[in-house]
This record gives structure tokens, C-alpha cells and sequence, in this order.
């Protein structure tokens, strides 16, 4: 990196970190309890026997997603709060605890985000092949789906955990055990275990897993898939248009059939409303994830590090 580039300042946002901590323990626990409750009453409603079908289906399978990133997020916050002064909050246990964070919370993310492509797909095929759907999209074929996505989800994660190792580390302490600067006379030296990546080829592979795959390539597929979806509901209005235009002066479509056609618009406008709340959501932190590989280490420091809590 050149002289002109290392002296350039991409964010400056530790005042607004520093600001955001202070509330931040409140903020995750109070967000992650009324996630979990939701989504546990999501499930509940999803499952009985009449609400069974295969949007709901995928629905239950991102709550129970979105259920499982909120409860392991928990102690990771009373982890995060605890007073890192001392020697002894840097445990060979949290180390490992903080290994298996990184995997468990990213697995599961990931997760979330191909069901919600899958949401997209399935709710696509519903609006444009509607003669087939009931075929292509049946309860026995998203079930698996749902299976395959978790399994292959968790082992696509697989070498964000990889890339990290446990590193023992030797650090200067006064008699109570506080860390202190090096510049400070030490009163000894204590060891502290950190995780950390095994080398800069690590980093940069599961950088590019994190930035590319993990984030990026599902908000592209939600993307387009929810412009093909709008698109296909407007042609879909106008064929239901063209459809009363033509009854009109035959016979007049069925009560039931309006309503059941009412019905499906709405479920697509709300599915699609919540599609496009994920892409609000995630797509920040895909352009994130990339802009950490395409700059590096500087941006990642500046920029990605301070705004990590808020994401």
C-alpha cells in the first residue's frame, strides 16, 4: 500500500460507537427476548394442521432460524459486557465459546437468508406456473429443501470456523490481575487466550466467504427474484382484468373464485413486503462485507469494525 493510500480515512464512526455501547446490552436482550417469544408464537401458529402448506412450511423453517441466532446471542451479550480489564475474563472457554459463536451465528444467518430466496422462488412459481405449483412446490419437496438448505448451509459455514485458532498470550498485569498498557512497569505477566485467524490466507478466505456468499449472492438472487415477482403481479393484475373484462358478458366469475384470488395477491404483497424489509437489512452488510475485500484492512478497522455491533 503506498504512502497516499495509508493516509487515507475512509469512516470515522468511533464516537458513534462508543455512543451505541452503552446501550447495547439493553438493546440485543431486549431485542433477542421479543424475537425469541415471536418467533416461538410464529412457530406455534405455523405448525397447527390447518395452517400447514409449503409457504407456511418455509416460514416456520426461517423462524426457527431467526429463533436459534437470538438464543445463542444471548450469553454472548453477557459475555460482551463483562469488565475485559482483567486477565481472567479471556478464558480458553470463552475462546472456544467465541469460535463456535462465529460459526453458530453465521450458519443460521445464512440460513435465514436462502429461505428467504427460497420464499422467493416458491412464491414466484406460485404466481406465474399456478397450474403446477401444487406439483413443483408440494409439502413433501419443501420439506426436503428445507433439510438439504439447513445441512448444506452449516457446512458452507464450515470455513469461517476453520480459519480461526485459539492463541495463548502472554500480557502485562498489575498484583490484581488488570491489564495494563505497555508503556506501564508490569507486576507480572499473565496469560490470556484470544481467537483469532490462523494466518492472512485464512482471513481472506473466509473474508471472501463471508462477504461473497454468505451475503452478497442472496441479496443479488432476492433481488432479481423480487423484480420478477412484481412483474409477474402486475401481468397476473392485468390477466385477472382481462379475465372479468371478457366474463362480463358471459357468464360472471364465481364469488369464491374472487375471493381465493384476492386472498393470493394479498398473501404475494405481504410475502414480498417481507422480502424487500430482508433486502433493507442485509444488503448494507453485503456492501460492507465486499467493500472489507476490494480496500482491506484499513476499511475493515475504520469502518466495518465500529458499525459491527449495529449490523
Amino acid at each position: 500500500m503506498n504512502s497516499s493510500a495509508a493516509n487515507v480515512t475512509y469512516c470515522d464512526f468511533k464516537d458513534i460507537r462508543k455512543a451505541f455501547l452503552v446501550y447495547y446490552s439493553y438493546l440485543s436482550l431486549i431485542i433477542c427476548i421479543f424475537g425469541s417469544v415471536t418467533n416461538v408464537l410464529n412457530i406455534c401458529v405455523l405448525t397447527t394442521k390447518q395452517m400447514r402448506c409449503p409457504t407456511n412450511l418455509i416460514l416456520t423453517g426461517l423462524a426457527l432460524a431467526n429463533l436459534m441466532v437470538m438464543l445463542e446471542y444471548i450469553p454472548f451479550v453477557f459475555l460482551y459486557t463483562e469488565n475485559k480489564a482483567y486477565v481472567s475474563h479471556f478464558t480458553y472457554n470463552l475462546a472456544v465459546f467465541i469460535i463456535f459463536h462465529a460459526w453458530f451465528a453465521q450458519a443460521f444467518h445464512f440460513i435465514s437468508c436462502c429461505l428467504a430466496v427460497i420464499l422467493a422462488i416458491w412464491q414466484y412459481i406460485a404466481v406465474k406456473f399456478p397450474q403446477n405449483n401444487n406439483k413443483w412446490c408440494s409439502n413433501k419437496r419443501t420439506k426436503i429443501t428445507l433439510s438439504l438448505t439447513y445441512a448444506l448451509c452449516m457446512v458452507v459455514c464450515i470455513p469461517l470456523n476453520l480459519s480461526l485458532k485459539i492463541w495463548e498470550r502472554q500480557v502485562p498485569i498489575d498484583e490484581n490481575g488488570k491489564i495494563l498498557p505497555k508503556n506501564k512497569v508490569p507486576f507480572a505477566n499473565g496469560t490470556i487466550y484470544v481467537a483469532d485467524y490462523e494466518n492472512d490466507r485464512y482471513q481472506i478466505i473466509s473474508s471472501y466467504v463471508y462477504g461473497f456468499v454468505i451475503k452478497l449472492v442472496p441479496c443479488v438472487l432476492l433481488t432479481v427474484l423480487s423484480c420478477l415477482l412484481i412483474v409477474e403481479l402486475l401481468a397476473a393484475k392485468e390477466r385477472k382484468k382481462n379475465l372479468l373484462n371478457a366474463s362480463s358478458n358471459k357468464r360472471k366469475p364465481s364469488q369464491r373464485f374472487l375471493e381465493k384470488e384476492k386472498q393470493a395477491d394479498r398473501t404475494t404483497r405481504m410475502l414480498l413486503a417481507v422480502l424487500l424489509l430482508f433486502l433493507m437489512v442485509e444488503f448494507p452488510q453485503a456492501i460492507f462485507g465486499m467493500l472489507n475485500l476490494i480496500i482491506g484492512k484499513k476499511f475493515e478497522i475504520e469502518c466495518y469494525q465500529p458499525l459491527g455491533d449495529v449490523f
